[in-house]
């Protein structure tokens, strides 16, 4: 177990910052920047996605393989939608300054699915010789 959390050290502390940066009230940035309307779902997308890569990437070197299986991509998805719905429950039920909204939740999925594509996509079928990281 020591070991598994060892390699996703980087994924837990990536969701305490999403967690953080997700429930910070919202001054009016707009003010100063000029924002697009979607830029909101934009960086929810890029967040969850850098949390997926960084699961994987902790996944590859538990597990010592490039290889993967359907359901450990399931069991991530899984996780991920617990993880954005909660920050989106969160926000809906606590925070007054906050509101819980569908599309970031989707934005999230999405986020998730371009980074399970992208590995599926380029994964390595080599064996496995990881770079002395830890």
């Amino acid at each position: 177990m020591f070991r598994t959390l060892k390699f996703q050290l980087p994924t837990i502390l990536w969701a305490i910052v999403i967690l953080i940066l997700c429930n910070m009230p919202v001054n009016n940035a707009g003010d100063t920047f000029n924002y697009f309307e979607g830029f909101d779902k934009i960086v929810h997308l890029g967040l969850f996605f850098v949390l997926t890569v960084l699961i994987i990437w902790g996944q590859i070197y538990t597990a010592k393989t490039y290889q993967y299986r359907f359901i450990g991509l399931v069991k991530i998805v899984l996780i991920t939608f617990i993880f954005g719905g909660g920050i989106e429950l969160i926000q809906w039920k606590f925070f007054t300054y906050r509101s819980g909204d569908w599309w970031d939740l989707f934005s999230d999925m999405l986020g998730v699915s371009m980074a399970i594509f992208a590995f599926i996509v380029l994964h390595k079928k080599q064996d496995f010789k990881p770079n002395k990281t830890f």
